[in-house]
């Protein structure tokens, strides 16, 4: 990634199992992609295993419902965090913070953190262990509203989030009440870190549809806002507010990806009504979206308009499928999941191998990747063709 030679920004991320999917793989990712060091840890856990994450959203109930998310993968072990050699702290929400707020190597390293004056952000559920670190007093904060009447016993000065985008800065301590304000807490964590973001006044079209992969979608989204940039979500017969439901897609021992239900995903602006010319990369995420997108004419026309005005196109896993479909693949070199590999051939592109899976090229203005776990060069390769810089 051409931005992590700038940075020597190392940060912790804490993870446990039932953290909500979205809170450790996004700020995770993002993170990796502007150029910062991340290392995820869980008490008892070492590099390479993994936490089973669940996938919390409101549903028209009177609290979340939750589901089985993805698997993710533990980069450090918990045993070799030594706070002096980091920059800052993240706290994923969801219900692994119930656990871990009882866990005193935890709450000790989440001290050594605030007392270091550190910056530390923590989202949702995340709070509890804040709580019970005895960090709070004083401090303004937020959190899933759940959460409140035990931050207030802790001494919190808690404000109440007016939506569930909500966030709060109070000395070192960033907090935010849910995932929907992963944006902002990205963006306030960076600057908490020294950092600063140029070039990021741009427009990115995001080609969805129903059972996209999840990560696909959400990672890239709010990772490019985060960044300030302007980002719409369309899909075909939809408008602004309606839902696209996603799909969790993971390996799981069977001989092709596992699927399971993902978060239902907000779009942001009518499909009808969008002018391609009016912005300045397209993304696409992959999934089983792309299979029936690729067999619609203005989806169609919107790819070819990118390519052959030679806009940034960023495009992972199986939304290949859709490029081999306008005929603009001819002559690039490219990857995509492996299965694609007869669209992408056919289609007269260079296949280029994803040795390991997180591998991602680009080719004059297209960004190609695998899977999900490559976002993090996919989303830098991309910011390297709109010019976006995060620098320390």
């Amino acid at each position: 990634m051409a931005t992590s030679a700038m940075s020597e920004k190392r940060v912790v991320l804490l993870c446990g199992d039932y953290a909500e999917d979205y809170e450790v793989m996004v700020p995770f990712q993002a993170l990796l992609a502007y150029g910062i060091s991340v290392d995820a840890v869980c008490p008892g856990k070492k590099a390479g295993e993994t936490c089973r994450t669940a996938i919390h959203q409101l549903s028209g109930h009177q609290t979340y419902t939750e589901i089985r998310g993805h698997n993710f993968t533990l980069n450090a072990s918990f045993e070799d965090i030594d706070h002096t050699k980091y920059d800052g702290l993240v706290i994923a929400g969801g219900r692994a913070p119930e656990y871990l707020a009882m866990d005193a190597f935890v709450l000790n390293m989440v001290r050594n953190f605030v007392n270091s004056g550190k910056p530390v952000a923590s989202i949702c559920h995340g709070q509890l262990i804040l709580a019970a670190a005895g960090a709070v007093g004083g401090l303004k904060c937020t959190g899933f509203p759940a959460v409140g009447p035990t931050l207030i016993a802790a001494g919190a000065l808690w404000i109440e989030p007016d939506t569930l985008a909500a966030c709060v800065v109070d000395g070192n301590i960033i907090t935010a009440a849910t995932y929907i304000g992963h944006p902002e807490f990205i963006r306030l964590f960076v600057k908490a870190l020294g950092g600063t973001i140029s070039e990021s006044n741009k427009r990115i079209l995001f080609l969805c549809g129903d059972y996209m992969e999840d990560y696909e979608v959400t990672v890239p989204f709010q990772s490019l806002q985060a960044l300030g940039c302007h980002v719409d979500a369309v899909c075909p017969k939809k408008k602004a507010g309606d839902l696209c439901p996603t799909a969790v897609h993971d390996f799981e021992g069977d001989q092709t990806y596992s699927e399971k239900p993902g978060h239902d995903f907000t779009l942001t602006a009518n499909f009808e009504d969008i002018d391609a010319s009016s912005y300045d990369a397209l993304v696409i995420p992959g999934g089983r979206a792309p299979e029936y997108l690729a067999i619609d004419g203005k989806v169609i026309d919107i790819a070819k308009h990118f390519m052959e005005s030679e806009k940034p196109v960023a495009s992972i896993c199986h939304g290949q499928q859709i490029l081999a479909a306008a005929g603009v693949l001819k002559g690039k070199k490219c990857t995509a999941y492996p299965a694609v590999k007869l669209n992408v051939v056919l289609a007269g592109a260079t296949w280029l191998e994803p040795e390991p899976i997180d591998r991602c090229f680009t080719h004059g203005n297209l960004v190609t990747g695998a899977a999900w776990p490559g976002h993090p060069e996919f989303i830098s390769q991309l910011m390297d063709l709109l010019g976006i810089k995060v620098s320390f």
